[in-house]
């Protein structure tokens, strides 16, 4: 007798963060289900504005279509300090919530996977009141206001670290795995030779020094190279992802041979991205969780940045000492985010007895598991018997 189809939901997005994990968790539950013959159709619930759509509907694997429809629903920013936009928001979270009662009453999915952000919310309650069981994967140290709000509706709380029980209640830890961070598939497979190929070199004699900062650049970061750039070339082959943003705010870079043989800036790094963090020897960057767990997959010693201050939860920060902690990078945090702490940091991993002790705690972290398909098998598991 023939498998009839099922439906799978997945929500999350706002940000990249947000969507690409679970692009590869449904990418890895596509491949399960297609092993035991059981046709599936995958949708998701995200954004009607900003990124989300774009992101989702070109995302690919092995040639095949990540997702089979992508449902926009309003969305309104779940904010934990005063502000007049709560209010008009309170409108648009409503909103989402009856958009996303009808998506789901309309394609009846057996369950809802939320990766997180504010667009998860609705589609996470209306699911509960449709008796769809959900899952949560938070992918920061401590839970963020999301996760706290989508436990309240979740068969199961997937956490990427053991630590973050401890923020949980006791009924949500009982509920709760950790599973580590999903890091897409393409890391795995990331070759440092593509790297350098895009790049257009050899590999230098010197260490490769990666600096990024995201899709839009961290100013904070920026201001740091270009203070000491002199300084990093002489030591470095720096590679300088300055975000979209940044890129025409450039200051005058001094037209010497030392820079010039040894600084390479671009605006943003594409999908080429895995493949020159695979060719780097030192990544400088912010701690958002997915750019650390794929930093880490490949084995690369870290110098962090993380964004803190009043415009923050603090995610980032307990991101960063989490792998500070670890042996697996340094973190230069408020004050202590200057040009002579920096110097210090990277005078040290120029060695490479020092970044293999720093790959070898990355090693650690990581144990060859590959938490996207250990997420995917739960998910598979505990419905597959319903199919």
């Amino acid at each position: 007798m023939k498998n009839s189809q099922i439906t799978v939901a997945f929500t999350g997005g706002g940000t990249g963060g947000h969507i690409y994990p679970g692009l590869a968790v449904a990418d890895s539950l596509r491949k399960l289900y297609s092993e035991k013959n059981i046709p599936v159709k995958i949708i998701w619930i995200g954004s009607s504005r900003g990124m989300d759509a774009k992101i989702v509907d070109s995302s690919q694997f092995n040639g095949i279509k990540t997702i089979d429809k992508f449902y926009g629903i309003p969305s309104g920013k779940l904010r934990r300090y005063f502000s007049l936009q709560n209010f008009f928001d309170i409108f648009k979270i409503f909103f989402g919530l009856v958009s996303a009662f009808f998506v789901l009453l309309s394609n009846r999915p057996k369950y809802l996977f939320s990766k997180g952000g504010f667009v998860s919310v609705p589609p996470c309650f209306a699911a509960k009141l449709l008796g769809i069981r959900v899952y949560t994967h938070e992918c920061d140290y401590t839970p963020g206001l999301a996760t706290r709000i989508n436990s309240r509706f979740a068969s199961k709380i997937l956490l990427s670290y053991e630590e973050t029980r401890e923020y949980l209640s006791a009924p949500q830890k009982a509920i709760s795995v950790v599973t580590g961070n999903p890091v897409r598939p393409v890391f795995y497979d990331a070759d440092s030779y593509l790297g350098f190929k895009f790049l257009d070199m050899e590999k230098p004699e010197k260490p490769v020094l990666l600096v990024m900062g995201g899709s839009l650049g961290a100013a904070q970061i920026n201001s740091l190279v270009w203070e000491n750039l002199e300084w990093l070339c002489e030591r470095y082959f720096v590679i300088h992802q300055t975000g979209e943003k940044n890129a025409s705010s450039m200051p005058q870079i001094p037209d010497t041979d030392l820079i010039k043989n040894n600084y390479r800036p671009y605006p943003f790094i594409y999908s080429e991205m895995p493949h020159v963090i695979a060719a780097s020897d030192v990544v400088l960057s912010r701690s958002g969780a997915n750019s650390l767990w794929e930093c880490a997959v490949l084995e690369k010693p870290m110098v962090l940045v993380p964004l803190c201050g009043s415009g923050t939860r603090g995610d980032q920060v307990d991101n960063a000492e989490f792998f500070a902690r670890r042996g697996a990078a340094v973190v230069l945090l408020g004050s202590h985010a200057n040009s002579n702490e920096l110097k210090n940091a990277l005078e040290t991993l120029v060695s490479n007895q020092t970044r293999s002790l720093f790959a070898g705690a990355c090693r650690e972290l990581t144990k060859n598991q590959k938490p996207v398909e250990i997420i995917a098998d739960i998910l598979f598991t505990e419905n597959e018997g319903e199919a």
